[in-house]
C-alpha cells in the first residue's frame, strides 16, 4: 500500500480525497473556460482521460480549438509539454529520436549517442496525427500502451503521467490517412469536437478580435504527483458486480454473431470492440463518478460514456454505412436495448 492510499483509511478520508479532487477538477474547468469557449463536454471527457491515465483522440474540422485545448490544458497541469506536427514526410526516427555519432575532440574517439525526440515528454500533442503515414503513425504504439520506447535494442522508460492528445480532421478530408485499428485501439477515449455554437462564435470574435484573454494568463492548476495521485484515487473508486457486468454486455453486444450481440444490429457492425472497450468504459466511468462525488460507478456513468468509450472500436459494415447509420448510432441503439440488470 502506497503513502496515499493510507490515507483513504477511512469514510471520512475518502471523502475528503473526493471532495480535493473535485475542486481540482472544477479549477481546471475555469482556467480552461479562460481560453477555450465553450465545448464543455470536450473539455470534461479530456479531464475524465487524463485522470483515467488513458489517451485521447480528438476529432473535428479545422478551427474548433482543438490545437488550443490541448495546449491550454498543458499549461494548467505543469506537465512537459511537447507538440509534434504529423506531416506526410514525418519519419519515425523525428519523433522518438534516434542514435547519432558524438567524436570526443580531444582523444578523437567516436561513440553512438541517443537523441530525444519530441516523444520523451509526458503531454504530447501530435496534432493531426491523421496526416502522416501509418509508418509513422505506428511510431506512437509502444509509447500509448508501454509508456516506454524501443530505440537500438534498449528500452527507455517515459516520465509518468504520460498523456497523448492526438488530434485529426475527418477522414475523408483530402491529404490524410486512416488510423490502423491497433493504434486507434490504444486511445481511451475519442472524442468528437462539435460546431461551435452561436453565442459561442460571438465570444470568440470578441475574445480574438478585440481585447482577449493571453494563454499565459491561464495559472498552475496542479502537478506530476498530484495528477498520479488523483489517478490513483480514481482506480480505487467502487465498482459494484451489476455495473461492472453492464459495461462488458455493452462491449459483447458490438460483437456481430456472437452469443450476447443483437439480431437488430448484426449486419450493421463487422468488427467489434476489444476487451479494451471494457477497460476504458470502467476506467473512465470511476473518473466521471468522482467528478459527481460519488465513490461508485453508476450504470448511467457507463452508459454515458458509451459512445466516447467505444465509437472507434466498431467498424460498420457496407449496408450501415449505404444507411447513413454513424458509430454513434449504432451505440445509442445498443445502450438502448441492453439492459442495465442482466436478465437471467
Amino acid at each position: 500500500m502506497t503513502a496515499v492510499q493510507q490515507r483513504w483509511d477511512s469514510v471520512e478520508s475518502v471523502r475528503e480525497a473526493c471532495a480535493q479532487f473535485r475542486g481540482v477538477a472544477n479549477s481546471l474547468r475555469h482556467e480552461i473556460g479562460q481560453v477555450l469557449v465553450g465545448q464543455t463536454e470536450v473539455v470534461e471527457q479530456v479531464l475524465i482521460a487524463l485522470f483515467a491515465d488513458g489517451h485521447v483522440l480528438l476529432e473535428g474540422v479545422p478551427g474548433l480549438g482543438k490545437t488550443l485545448l490541448v495546449r491550454t490544458l498543458g499549461q494548467a497541469l505543469g506537465m512537459k509539454f511537447s507538440r509534434i506536427q504529423f506531416t506526410p514526410d514525418l519519419m519515425p526516427a523525428d519523433i522518438l529520436g534516434t542514435q547519432i555519432v558524438v567524436e570526443d575532440q580531444a582523444s578523437g574517439h567516436r561513440e553512438f549517442q541517443f537523441r530525444k525526440g519530441p516523444l520523451f515528454a509526458q503531454l504530447i500533442l501530435a496534432d493531426e496525427i491523421n496526416r502522416a503515414s501509418p509508418k509513422s503513425q505506428s511510431a506512437l504504439l509502444e509509447a500509448m500502451q508501454e509508456r516506454a520506447i524501443t530505440v537500438g535494442g534498449e528500452t527507455r522508460r517515459l516520465e509518468r503521467p504520460f498523456l497523448v492528445l492526438a488530434t485529426q480532421n475527418p477522414l475523408e478530408q483530402e491529404g490524410t490517412y486512416p488510423l490502423p485499428e491497433a493504434q486507434l485501439d490504444r486511445f481511451l477515449l475519442k472524442v468528437i469536437v462539435p460546431y461551435a455554437k452561436r453565442a459561442d462564435i460571438a465570444q470568440i470574435i470578441e475574445r480574438t478580435t478585440g481585447h482577449s484573454v493571453a494563454e499565459s494568463s491561464v495559472k498552475l492548476v496542479i502537478g506530476s504527483r498530484e495528477i498520479q495521485d488523483a489517478q490513483l484515487l480514481a482506480r480505487a473508486v467502487l465498482v459494484a458486480p451489476h455495473v461492472q457486468d453492464y459495461a462488458v454486455r455493452l462491449v459483447l453486444a458490438t460483437h456481430p454473431g456472437g452469443d450476447w450481440g443483437l439480431s437488430e444490429l448484426d449486419r450493421m457492425i463487422v468488427v467489434g470492440a476489444s476487451p479494451r472497450g471494457a477497460q476504458a468504459l470502467i476506467s473512465a466511468a470511476k473518473v466521471r463518478a468522482l467528478f459527481a462525488g460519488r465513490c461508485a460507478v453508476s450504470t448511467q456513468d457507463i452508459a454515458s460514456l458509451a459512445c466516447a468509450a467505444l465509437r472507434h472500436r466498431i467498424a460498420r459494415s457496407f449496408e450501415a454505412e449505404a444507411a447513413g447509420m454513424t458509430c454513434d448510432a449504432i451505440i445509442d441503439e445498443i445502450v438502448r436495448l441492453v439492459p442495465s440488470e442482466a436478465q437471467e
